[in-house]
């Protein structure tokens, strides 16, 4: 039903690397579509991500210098950086159980104790680990074992849960992006930033690793860099 105006969004959506200064971009712009962001798909609902909005004009200069001098982070409207928050997964699987525990009524249904399983005892296994490299041995034994009589999902140690939780935080990040071209402006995801100074700079502690930083404004002409080039679809989708 809504497939004309996506396909809208979609063909609008283009990385823009040039603003005009003189168009200001409604906060209201930039509340809404960190409100769609957060509602974003993402692993077990852990949410493991934080998204720090600079709008400020000092901060702006700032990260110009911090995401080396690129033209998609001068005069921009606004910037968010989109932050991956691994060291917060005790929190999150807390929150979630208490979600599953305040919605049951006498006695838990199948899929209320699913849930209590599932934050209680799944989630600390994948996500927990240690100095001795113990409960990643732990996770690699279940998954090799297991996994010699069924299916099952491939995962150890640090860099499997790195992956995920920036799977979902760039989940948000394309969501954030759509929704800037609904709103009628443009957007430019960048990778090409000093991630340590980032990282100081908010403050921010080890655990928490920089995603992406997305410029926001009015684009230009000149700020799409030529026609939108893609590998032959043929080339790409594989129908078994």
């Amino acid at each position: 039903m809504l497939s004309t105006q996506f396909e809208e969004i979609i063909q609008k959506r283009r990385s823009n690397r040039r603003y005009d200064p003189t168009v200001k971009v409604d906060d209201a712009v930039i509340e809404r579509s960190l409100h769609r962001s957060i509602l974003s798909p993402n692993s077990s609902n852990m949410q493991l991500w934080e998204f720090y909005w600079i709008k400020s004009e000092e901060e702006k200069k700032a990260f110009h210098q911090l995401c080396l001098g690129q033209s998609a982070a001068k005069d921009t409207a606004h910037l968010v950086v989109f932050v991956t928050r691994q060291d917060l997964w005790k929190q999150r699987a807390a929150w979630n159980l208490k979600l599953v525990q305040d919605s049951i009524e006498g006695e838990p249904t199948k899929m209320q104790k699913r849930g209590l399983e599932y934050y209680g005892k799944l989630i600390p296994l994948l996500y927990r680990n240690d100095i001795f490299g113990i409960s990643t041995f732990i996770r690699w034994n279940i998954c090799f074992w297991m996994g010699l009589r069924k299916p099952m999902m491939r995962f150890g140690g640090k860099a499997d849960q790195r992956v995920m939780v920036h799977k979902s935080c760039a989940l948000a990040a394309q969501t954030f992006m759509l929704s800037i071209a609904a709103e009628g402006f443009e957007s430019c995801p960048m990778e090409g930033f000093d991630a340590l100074r980032v990282k100081k700079h908010l403050n921010l502690p080890a655990g928490a690793e920089i995603n992406m930083v997305i410029s926001v404004g009015k684009g230009t002409e000149e700020g799409v860099w030529g026609p939108r080039f893609r590998v032959p679809y043929e080339e790409v989708v594989h129908v078994r």
